[in-house]
């Protein structure tokens, strides 16, 4: 137990790390990979790992995960699918960086609607976090320039990517619910994704790609942001409790960041101002006294940026 605990926020450090990738791959990948492709494939090859994964690890009660049915379509069809059709869509628009910060806010989107939906309560600083977070949101989508909300000229990419943080928090607010184990719960949504995406797919006609460079980026996808990392959010999650384990969330901005400067484009000032306002009113909304978020949302969702 002890060199778990010791491991666990290496786990957490690795996973947000793998989906801090996921932007700045998905970004690269949307130049020549419809959001569909990439999403269909995504899910497609991850399916059969995460079943596997999750019947081994878990060792589940598949027919008592299965009468959850209702459910977990519904968690597919936002988070699976309509979530990461709508991440990929925004990134052919906007950087990964814009997208990273913007996600960022979802924390404190989640508790504004535990507060609407659920009735749940904050406190003083948590409703300070909460404007800092939407302050800091606001000025990356305006570029610096706040009045650009009112004449409603935002960026393609930013509304697409409000959209997802606002279909993620459904979601989440609906996985909190869940009781089932957390692998095999993404494990099923991902299944049905697979399953419910397919005829668009044929429809479409998406081809598998046939390129070195869409390989290695649906290969990357696969592997790291879709299974690696909630393979590892979920062992660190043993011993690591999720209100603990959502503040690693926050590096995603961070590693974001140097990757989009190590790849050589630099951040601006807004992006650096946008981003820190945000983190702190992220930061904010999680000291005590906040409403309290189930662990089932963190452990089946396994985070916000997958």
């Amino acid at each position: 137990m002890y060199i778990q605990a010791v491991k666990s926020p290496l786990y957490l450090v690795l996973a947000t790390l793998f989906w801090s990738g996921n932007y700045v791959v998905g970004q690269a990948a949307v130049a020549s990979m419809t959001p569909l492709e990439l999403t269909f494939w995504r899910w497609s090859l991850a399916a059969v790992p995460l079943l596997l994964l999750a019947h081994f690890v878990e060792k589940p009660d598949w027919r008592a995960v299965l009468r959850r049915w209702p459910v977990l379509l519904a968690l597919s069809v936002l988070g699976m699918s309509g979530y990461t059709l709508l991440l990929y869509s925004a990134l052919g628009y906007t950087s990964a960086m814009n997208a990273s910060l913007i996600t960022a806010a979802n924390p404190a989107l989640i508790v504004v609607m535990a507060i609407v939906l659920l009735g749940e309560r904050t406190t003083r600083l948590g409703w300070l976090g909460i404007c800092l977070g939407l302050l800091g949101v606001l000025l990356v989508l305006t570029q610096g320039e706040l009045a650009r909300v009112f004449s409603l000229s935002i960026n393609t990419g930013e509304l697409l990517m409000t959209g997802a943080i606002i279909v993620w928090g459904f979601y989440t607010i609906i996985a909190r619910r869940l009781k089932v184990p957390a692998i095999s719960a993404t494990a099923v949504q991902v299944a049905i994704a697979t399953v419910t995406l397919a005829p668009f797919a044929l429809a479409m006609n998406v081809q598998f790609p046939d390129t070195a460079g869409e390989g290695w980026s649906l290969a990357y996808i696969a592997l790291f942001p879709s299974l690696g990392s909630y393979l590892l959010w979920n062992l660190a999650l043993r011993t690591t409790p999720p209100g603990t384990a959502g503040n690693y969330l926050n590096l995603m901005v961070v590693f974001t960041a140097i990757i989009t400067v190590l790849l050589g484009t630099p951040l601006t000032p807004v992006q650096i101002v946008g981003g820190l306002t945000v983190i702190g009113g992220v930061l904010l909304t999680g000291i005590k006294g906040r409403p309290r978020l189930g662990a089932p949302a963190a452990s089946t969702a396994g985070a916000r940026g997958r």
